[in-house]
């Protein structure tokens, strides 16, 4: 199983089960929805979610997805993986609360998957 984790907010993730599939805003922006491998999500977390305690770590199985996944790189020279379509509820094996340290900040100690 190839995982590739994406950070939402308990609101998306509450209108994602009531369509029986997840859209991020950006898939209407920027065409894709933007996700982590699990060696990076943490770097991105802290530098775009940093003090949010409103959100839920998606865990996906990328081999279950219906839609096209891309490995990108944004200009910082890591390649990203970037969702080309909506994400079925199927392909998402575990969902777990994501919330900071009293800092704010993110670590591995967070995630328990």
């Amino acid at each position: 199983m190839k995982k590739i984790l994406h950070i939402t907010s308990i609101d998306d993730w509450k209108k994602a089960k009531e369509i029986g599939v997840y859209k991020a805003d950006t898939l209407e922006t920027e065409g894709f929805i933007h996700c982590s491998t699990p060696e990076q999500v943490i770097e991105v977390a802290n530098h775009i979610f940093k003090g949010r305690k409103d959100l839920l770590l998606l865990l996906i199985d990328e081999e279950l997805l219906n839609s096209p996944v891309k490995y990108e790189d944004p200009g910082n020279g890591k390649h990203y993986p970037h969702i080309y379509g909506p994400i079925k509820i199927s392909a998402i094996i575990k969902i777990e609360g994501f919330k900071p340290d009293r800092n704010g900040f993110f670590s591995l100690k967070t995630i328990e998957f």
